[in-house]
């Protein structure tokens, strides 16, 4: 069984990571409008799966944390429960794929991007958010990705989940729940090695701040 990382998390994250802001906008910057059928991986209590649906898309939402998805319904939101490495559905199903902040909580990235392309129609797009690999992780202190991070030495390279490291804050997300890091290059391979094509790249507030905390892609199928 996957491991549910949010029990009872789910009022918390939704005051901190449920607001609209320049990652969503982004995203639907890289998303573009429908009409289509989008899959929302890893949508967590909805919020931002609503703001894709208002767009004009027919969106289903994908989580594995049911407390998360409780408050997805509630926003009228359709989701699955299910484990992101194994979508329960059938080949080429969906025009667009989104997934936002998953990368650093999943057990196996590689396996969701394997299935997010699986469920993608030919020349589908799958739009990416998440934290950016150089400045956030376990070597790299970002409390409120303010300022300038504090790096450390030895940890940049060690891809995979860790709890405890000098990039942990004790009040942050990663202390409560654990992270995996995945070094940028090793990030970005595990698009390529799945099959899909980078169209567009973005650092998110990059020029609001001393470094970016966030990192936008766009592919195709």
């Amino acid at each position: 069984m996957p491991t549910v990382r949010y029990d009872g998390l789910a009022e918390w994250y939704d005051n901190e990571f449920a607001q609209d802001g320049p990652g969503r906008r982004t995203v639907i910057d890289f998303l573009g409008d429908g009409p289509g059928s989008l899959i929302d991986v890893g949508c967590g209590t909805g919020a931002h799966t609503a703001a894709f649906a208002a767009r004009g898309w027919e969106v289903v939402g994908v989580d594995i944390a049911e407390e998360l998805l409780a408050r997805a319904r509630e926003r009228g939101v359709e989701v699955v429960t299910a484990d992101a490495a194994a979508l329960p559905f059938a080949d080429a199903s969906f025009d667009a794929a989104v997934s936002m902040w998953t990368h650093t909580d999943v057990d196996d990235f590689d396996a969701v991007l394997g299935e997010v392309r699986r469920v993608l129609r030919p020349d589908g797009r799958l739009v990416y958010l998440g934290a950016h690999p150089s400045f956030v992780g376990p070597h790299s202190l970002f409390v409120g990705a303010e300022g300038v991070p504090q790096l450390h030495a030895g940890l940049y390279r060690l891809a995979g989940r860790y709890s405890e490291a000098p990039g942990v804050s004790p009040t942050g997300l990663r202390a409560r729940v654990g992270a995996t890091h995945l070094p940028l290059g090793v990030f970005i391979q595990a698009f390529v090695d799945a099959g899909f094509t980078l169209e567009r790249i973005a650092e998110p507030e990059a020029d609001e701040r001393d470094f970016p905390y966030m990192l936008a892609l766009r592919f195709r199928r």
